[in-house]
């Protein structure tokens, strides 16, 4: 049965690509990293997927004349490699209209909060200034808002009272390389619906052989 192929686009460090990485190559999650595209030249995760043997490309924003021509781009690419699952790894740009029309509902972000609690950027550095007692990862669909599309998976971490936004990031990035495998898993799985602002999980089915 052929994999999932799975297309990450990332602008930093890439520790979630890795994630995912690893767990396709430990059998986990039935799907390959086929490419790896960044808006960041100096972008570590383009090094971690070259390590791993995955084409990677740098592709920078500031070619082309707007946004659009800049996504269209990024969808040339990663359709030529057959790609059916994105996956945002670290990807700080508000993604557009041509990503979202060429796939829609298979497109994934992980985010570093509850949400739709604390929305953006900062999510560690706002959840301990709002005070919250837990924290945690959310891996969702993306859609045209900011972390607002829906929401496939959900972890809790808790939140101590010597908590910095390090310690806190620290803990919660424990949960999103266990978290973001397991939403790429479902993906390849064909058991994620989604019905509104819902994503439904369904029940694995057993394989019973003739």
């Amino acid at each position: 049965m052929e994999k999932l192929r799975v297309g990450v686009l990332a602008s930093g460090r890439g520790s979630n690509l890795q994630a995912i990485i690893d767990g396709c190559r430990q059998g986990l999650v039935p799907a390959r990293v086929v490419v790896v595209l960044s808006d960041k030249a100096g972008a570590y995760a383009l090094d971690r997927a070259r390590a791993a043997g995955i084409p990677a490309f740098h592709v920078n924003p500031q070619d082309f004349a707007n946004k659009h021509d800049y996504e269209r781009e990024l969808v040339k690419i990663l359709q030529s490699y057959g790609v059916q699952l994105v996956c945002l790894a670290g990807y700080l740009r508000l993604v557009g209209e041509p990503l979202l029309q060429a796939f829609p509902n298979r497109m994934m972000n992980i985010h570093p909060a509850l949400l739709p609690a604390f929305p953006g950027l900062h999510g560690q550095r706002d959840a301990l200034a709002y005070g919250v007692k837990i924290a945690g990862c959310t891996v969702h669909f993306v859609d045209e808002g900011i972390d607002t599309g829906p929401i496939i998976l959900q972890a809790a971490v808790p939140v101590y009272d010597d908590d910095t936004e390090d310690t806190l990031a620290a803990r919660i990035l424990r949960q999103e390389h266990r978290l973001y495998p397991e939403a790429v898993k479902l993906f390849a799985q064909g058991r994620l619906r989604v019905q509104g602002r819902k994503v439904f999980i369904d029940q694995e089915r057993d394989h019973v052989e003739d």
